[in-house]
């Protein structure tokens, strides 16, 4: 049977969630050069949850590429640089500027578009920085002790309590035990967020958006920790997915609506 170009194309029903990476040297099989790349635990974890990854280098990128998807989410990474909430470097605070300026401007434009945004570990850093936040650099120094990222490539654990009637109590509960990778963490709060959950020493680990601010600029969660590296609870990607679908769905109605 011949198809009717004059039917609408059905709207698709499977987010596609753009994730930010990293461009830097790695080495795989016969290579030893510049690759853009992410962990894999980040990949299928989204495809777990029902989406669609699609990664973003920090290099060729416009706010228009968002139109395209259905949610964001800000991966881990390197350091924010100092000098973008004007401080100096710590010793050890290692960062990629080009990093830093794309994934803010994927965040500006996706809160244009009002497109769900998860951050993890640098990506709630880098959502604190463009709200106007700061971050202390090196936690071990200020806390007396480094259980927050034990040693070079060895993820600690981490407990959050979260505050009731917050979205971060609605996604984990009271609690969560999580992994957690991170010798940085937030000092100022940006503005037009609020912190909805905290390791048992005061830690900042989970902000999201002010409750008046959601409904311009879109969904917004981030979380310090590594959910992605932990299969057994997929939480909180699975709260960007779920959102992104409720994107999805809005846009279809505002779309049939005209």
């Amino acid at each position: 049977m011949a198809s009717n170009d004059s039917e609408p194309a059905a709207e698709p029903t499977t987010p596609v969630i753009a994730v930010s990476c990293y461009m830097q040297r790695a080495q795989w099989g016969v290579w030893d050069t510049e690759a853009a790349l992410i962990p894999a635990d980040y990949v299928r974890m989204v495809a777990a949850c029902g989406a669609i990854p699609v990664l973003l280098p920090p290099h060729g990128q416009t706010p228009a590429v968002l139109d395209r998807f259905d949610g964001l989410l800000l991966a881990g990474g390197a350091d924010v640089d100092a000098a973008e909430y004007g401080q100096r470097p710590h010793e050890t605070t290692v960062s990629h500027p080009f990093r830093d300026a794309s994934e803010t401007m994927l965040l500006a434009a996706s809160q244009q578009r009002g497109l769900p945004v998860l951050g993890i570990c640098r990506g709630l850093q880098v959502i604190n920085v463009a709200a106007g936040g700061t971050l202390d650099q090196h936690l071990p120094f200020s806390l007396g002790h480094s259980d927050y990222q034990p040693a070079p490539g060895v993820y600690g654990q981490v407990s959050v309590t979260t505050d009731p009637g917050s979205l971060a109590h609605e996604i984990l509960g009271e609690a969560t035990t999580a992994p957690c990778y991170h010798h940085q963490g937030v000092d100022r709060l940006g503005a037009g967020l609020r912190v909805t959950g905290r390791s048992p020493e005061g830690l900042i680990e989970i902000i999201e958006r002010a409750p008046d601010r959601e409904r311009d600029a879109g969904w917004l969660f981030a979380v310090q920790w590594h959910p992605e590296h932990d299969p057994t609870d997929d939480r909180v990607v699975r709260a960007l997915v779920e959102a992104a679908r409720r994107h999805m769905a809005d846009r279809a109605t505002r779309r049939t609506s005209k």
